[in-house]
């Protein structure tokens, strides 16, 4: 194989997966999901869209291999497809948080607004804290503390074995 077929179709490879990042819903769903699994009426509502808009979103989601489904019944649930996929959502929240200065406006105006101004990182906890650190290895699932990611999220406790874990 040529150098330049091969470059151009590793890039093409990894744009198509970015564009599963593209689109405010789509994160929004990811973001739900590094919380646990859901099913599409659940992300639906919880997002304010309707079912068919994020079940393709979800397809999307599921075609780039960051989502994953399983079925149960009738319904249909979603989650994060393992740890690097969690890993790539965290890293591209982290990224917005630091270079993205209407990120950090937007979330401080939440934080006044909610009462909570002083939100604090997972790495702030104070040593005696240790306990809460290694409950999860999920941030996003941490009560009231999160690591470099301190978008509001649901307060719920997860353990890595548990079936409601998304890099599990």
């Amino acid at each position: 194989m040529e150098k330049r077929v091969f470059k151009d179709s590793i890039y093409s490879a990894i744009a198509g997966l970015t564009k599963a990042f593209g689109n405010a819903n789509r994160l929004e769903i990811l973001d739900l999901l590094a919380n646990g699994e859901k099913t599409v009426e659940q992300i639906a509502m919880q997002t304010a869209i309707t079912i068919a808009n994020a079940s393709q979103h979800l397809q999307v989601l599921k075609n780039a291999r960051l989502v994953k489904a399983r079925r149960d019944g009738n319904f249909i649930f979603y989650t994060i497809n393992g740890r690097k996929a969690y890993a790539a959502w965290q890293a591209l929240r982290d990224l917005a948080l630091e270079a993205e200065p209407a990120v950090q406006v937007t979330l401080q105006k939440y934080r006044k607004e909610a009462g909570n101004p002083q939100s604090f990182m997972l790495d702030e906890l104070p040593s005696s804290d240790l306990a809460l650190r290694s409950t999860c290895a999920h941030p996003t699932n941490l009560p009231q503390a999160t690591s470099k990611t301190p978008f509001p999220s649901p307060s719920k406790n997860c353990r890595s074995a548990s079936a409601n874990c998304p890099a599990t």
